[in-house]
């Protein structure tokens, strides 16, 4: 249930773009995510940080696509979304005692990983740098090179996809990191 109220802005964006245009998916967007962000925070009484840090972003790139009337600054928005997690993860290669893919995976679930060596979370991490610094340039690359309608399809659909392609490889790569368990006797 909480993954698909997650997507629900994008869902959002996506029937308004097609409803109307470019400027309306901006605007149902902003909503979405305020709403999104009231759901969360009277759900659990807090802001999951990546929701906020996205909130914003679309809170600030989407209100000066309409102040402007200039489609580029919302299409700006998921690279500077990307870009910057990604420098956030690189960061927490040489800060602090667990990388960010340690804490993500962890938080999501801490029984099925937490037997994962330190050398391995680094490797993923490192993965997920790359991934955002990929994600970041191929959105601008689809956003500049083919129709504002291929952006919308890349960024409600191709996004998710690759996104979650990448997660399930990344569990797979852990799960197969794991130190073997001892078997029990029958």
């Amino acid at each position: 249930m909480q993954t698909l109220i997650e997507f629900a802005p994008l869902v959002a964006f996506l029937i308004a773009y097609r409803v109307a245009d470019i400027y309306a998916a901006t605007a149902t967007l902003m909503v979405a995510m305020l709403a999104l962000l009231a759901f969360d925070f009277a759900r659990t009484r807090r802001i999951p940080p990546m929701h906020g840090i996205s909130a914003a972003l679309v809170l600030i790139f989407g209100g000066a696509t309409l102040l402007l009337h200039d489609e580029r600054f919302i299409i700006w928005k998921p690279t500077v979304f990307f870009w910057s997690v990604g420098v956030a993860f690189l960061v927490s290669q040489f800060v602090g005692q667990r990388t960010f893919a340690e804490r993500l995976m962890l938080a999501a679930s801490a029984e099925v990983f937490a037997g994962v060596p330190a050398r391995v979370w680094s490797q993923v991490n490192l993965a997920w740098v790359a991934f955002y610094a990929v994600m970041g340039a191929a959105n601008l690359w689809v956003a500049f090179n083919l129709s504002q309608a291929d952006w919308v399809k890349f960024k409600v659909f191709g996004i998710t996809a690759i996104t979650l392609v990448f997660v399930v490889a990344q569990s797979v790569y852990l799960g197969r990191s794991l130190p073997p368990t001892p078997e029990t006797p029958p």
